[in-house]
């Protein structure tokens, strides 16, 4: 589904230029659930921004079910992420004015899609995450975990080919943080969702199916779940964080 190939990003002028992303490259398949790891100034967020086309590589190619997202061109573009990504954040981004079946909807709406289908596909993933009870009420009626689910039926509403979470749970307490990544869970395992997570914590990542590491822009190490536990999987994430810390050379 995607592929990153020899990804580099430069910020800067000739005088001072910093490497953000040294010559990275991997694949997602389809329904994988990746989270992307790194110290602060690791990359991480960089990279995700450039998947996201929020910024674009200094050189390299991004390709999502084939399609060179580097080369699309400002309209393209927009179009492109409307219809192919979905984004989970940190605070929800619900609009208070409307009901959770209008923020559901919304891009839907926005993109002229029949008022008959935006209901059917709401309802049918409000269903699936378990909110279809309360889609006639408003953010600020319902409790923070259902504004959760309607942030993730949003972000999977219009059939995007991927879902970008950004440190989601970064602005919450740990159970709360728990049910997000039980809901990304099974947005990933029953519902078919391909997520890619950037995330600080071991807990967090410890709920992907594939863990990357970066180090100084460049990819540093990798772990595969399996049929490891995740509990197995999270100390072996926290050994190689800890490696992370340290002056380790190689790179893959």
């Amino acid at each position: 589904m995607l592929q990153v190939q020899n990804v580099e990003k430069y910020y800067g002028n000739r005088n001072n230029v910093t490497k953000a992303l040294d010559r990275i490259s991997f694949e997602v398949q389809d329904g994988e659930f990746i989270a992307i790891m790194g110290a602060s100034g690791s990359g991480k967020t960089t990279l995700l921004n450039c998947i996201s086309t929020i910024d674009s590589p200094s050189a390299g190619n991004i390709l999502l079910n084939g399609e060179n997202i580097a080369e699309l061109p400002p309209k393209e573009l927009a179009r492109f992420r409307r219809e192919k990504l979905g984004f989970v954040f940190q605070d929800f981004n619900l609009l208070d004015t409307l009901t959770l079946e209008e923020n559901i909807g919304l891009a839907l709406t926005i993109n002229h899609a029949d008022p008959g289908t935006v209901q059917s596909r709401v309802r049918k993933v409000a269903g699936q995450l378990g909110i279809g009870e309360v889609l006639e009420k408003f953010p600020y009626q319902v409790s923070g975990g259902q504004k959760q689910r309607a942030a993730c039926a949003r972000a999977m509403v219009a059939g995007q080919s991927m879902i970008l979470a950004d440190e989601p749970t970064g602005a919450l307490d740990s159970k709360a943080s728990k049910n997000l990544l039980e809901i990304m869970t099974s947005m990933n395992r029953e519902m078919g969702a391909t997520i890619l997570m950037v995330t600080h914590d071991a807990y967090s990542a410890s709920y992907a199916s594939r863990v990357l590491f970066l180090k100084d822009g460049r990819l540093f190490n990798e772990l595969i779940r399996g049929e490891r536990t995740r509990p197995v999987i999270y100390h072996e994430i926290l050994d190689v964080l800890a490696l992370l810390g340290g002056d380790v050379s190689d790179v893959i």
